[in-house]
């Protein structure tokens, strides 16, 4: 607001209301140039893109991107990483099949209720303050799952860890959307989702360093070897992020939402001091156009948006997720949850069973040197193998170790070509291109009959399924609004972990009782549910709503 103003409310007011009936007037048509400098009228009014557009694009938000991405990091690490620690947990926990099953899946119970429960906490008070609670209880528990000695204490905390990190998801990505400018949006959003690669190869790399180590110690009463400390590191990144976000502002876009422009003016005077490294005081942007319906009416009313938001938290959150099921959101909703159910069955039903694929191909490779086979006979082998065989083994051979890196790192070329290509070729573009072809990847499985086919055919499946993770990330976080965006992604990351579940469960029961099923099953779900995304209206450089 222009200082000086006696008037606030009524000039919001008054804001938001030529902003809903602008229909080409003389006062929004004059564009703001992005170089105040610049020669040209500037108008001291803008909405959220032209403050945003003004703020330039610098330092703020590549440290932003540092920050938000190492959350991404710390995500991926955490899930990923029972998949190297089971074997070797077998002995310790005292794990059967159906155990390894649940510890694998835990976790995605966890993220199901938390996603939905922190996703709408932080469309009623904030993205900051939940982002720093569930970094900090994140981190936590994956320390205290590392010093649990039975499988019922680390089941435990496996769930209040999956619990943190369902949070992390739907609530990192509204933050992070919410300080972009349009332009940019899409291949800033696709560069955070390469972080989720980056999260694999170090999981996988610190597993092939340390979990094979004869380190640790071990006494009758208490065992912390090599496997605890490996998860002791996972948490490491969590408590880092939950130290550097409290430096970060809160979004202004959230704050727009509630009516609190003083403080969001305030932030973008920040942001343009950082990216220019000029005096905030030369931010050409006095006035803020308020865009939202429901904070008009609330001023109107003369009622303040942010007083006791603490007592109508509950309240707020019913409506939301209530908002979400209404027509015209609720088409949005609908696809959305069908979408990430059908696209994690497969992220998660097979890559998260790379590393026992690569370990069940080595095992019939030293029983059989030189016989070929395909993925179902070496699966019914070991299978069969293993319940023959009385003794427990926490060994895992060093080799796979290194395809399970070498597998994730193809991601790498993928993530660069999605962040280049988001805001040129689309978030549909991409999204139709990773499902379509990681589906056929996952048909061509059962077709594999040697251990490097198997390899390549994975590798394949990690890069492509990557940039499908980058393009469906960034259409959901963009179709809903503000004030539903964090909700919104946290229902559809609940049918993503419901997904995950069964991916890891059923898939992979039917691969040792059926095994032609899962694969073909992985392939359907993939391309139908990838091709849904063509109902969606297209987000492509459009402001967010």
């Amino acid at each position: 607001m222009v200082e000086g103003d006696s008037s606030p409310k009524k000039n919001i007011v008054s804001d938001v209301k030529n902003s809903a009936n602008f229909n080409g007037s003389s006062d929004l048509k004059k564009k703001i140039p992005i170089d105040p400098e610049k020669a040209g009228v500037i108008s001291e009014k803008a909405d959220f893109e032209g403050a945003i557009e003004n703020t330039g694009y610098g330092l703020f938000h590549y440290a932003l991107l540092g920050v938000c991405g190492l959350v991404s990091t710390s995500e991926e690490m955490d899930v990923i990483s029972m998949s190297f620690i089971l074997p070797s947990a077998e002995c310790d926990l005292d794990l059967t099949t159906q155990n390894k099953g649940w510890l694998n899946s835990i976790i995605f119970v966890g993220m199901m209720v938390g996603a939905y429960a922190w996703g709408s906490v932080s469309d009623a008070l904030g993205r900051k303050k939940v982002l720093i609670v569930i970094s900090f209880m994140n981190a936590l528990c994956i320390v205290a799952s590392s010093f649990s000695q039975t499988y019922e204490m680390f089941m435990l905390f496996r769930f209040l860890n999956g619990a943190a990190l369902g949070g992390s998801g739907p609530v990192i990505w509204s933050y992070f959307a919410e300080f972009q400018p349009k332009s940019k949006r899409g291949s800033m959003l696709s560069f955070m989702a390469a972080f989720w690669t980056l999260g694999n190869l170090f999981v996988a790399g610190l597993a092939w360093l340390i979990i094979p180590a004869d380190i640790g110690i071990k006494t009758p009463f208490f065992v912390y070897n090599s496997w605890r400390i490996f998860l002791l590191i996972c948490a490491v990144p969590s408590f880092i992020v939950a130290v550097l976000l409290f430096f970060l502002p809160e979004s202004p876009k959230f704050l727009l939402s509630r009516g609190q422009t003083e403080e969001a003016i305030e932030i973008f005077r920040t942001i343009y001091r950082m990216n220019t490294g000029k005096d905030k005081d030369l931010y050409p942007i006095k006035q803020l156009i308020l865009e939202d319906a429901q904070t008009l009416k609330a001023i109107e009313a003369n009622e303040p948006v942010t007083e006791n938001k603490y007592i109508s938290m509950i309240s707020d959150i019913v409506e939301n997720s209530k908002q979400l099921f209404v027509s015209p959101i609720l088409k949005f909703t609908l696809i959305s949850i069908t979408i990430n159910f059908t696209f994690h069955i497969g992220y998660y039903g097979l890559m998260m069973w790379f590393p026992e694929l690569f370990n069940r191909f080595d095992e019939y490779a030293r029983h059989h040197p030189g016989v070929t086979a395909g993925v179902c006979e070496v699966t019914d082998y070991v299978v069969n193998l293993e319940a023959q065989s009385e003794k427990c083994s926490g060994h895992i051979e060093s080799a796979v170790f290194m395809e399970s890196l070498i597998s994730l790192a193809s991601a790498i070329p993928a993530n660069i070509v999605a962040i280049l290509g988001m805001d040129r070729l689309g978030r549909k573009f991409f999204l139709v291109f990773s499902t379509v072809t990681s589906g056929i990847c996952s048909a061509c499985m059962y077709l594999v009959i040697n251990k490097t086919q198997n390899f390549i055919i994975s590798a394949i499946f990690s890069g492509v399924i990557s940039c499908g993770n980058a393009a469906l990330d960034c259409l959901i976080t963009e179709i809903f609004p503000t004030n539903l965006r964090a909700t919104g992604i946290a229902i559809s990351m609940v049918a993503a972990r419901l997904g995950g579940i069964i991916g890891n469960i059923v898939i992979a029961t039917l691969l040792d009782m059926y095994c032609p099923a899962p694969t073909f099953i992985v392939a359907a779900l993939l391309i139908g549910g990838g091709l849904l995304c063509l109902l969606l209206p297209n987000t492509t450089r459009t402001p967010l709503s």
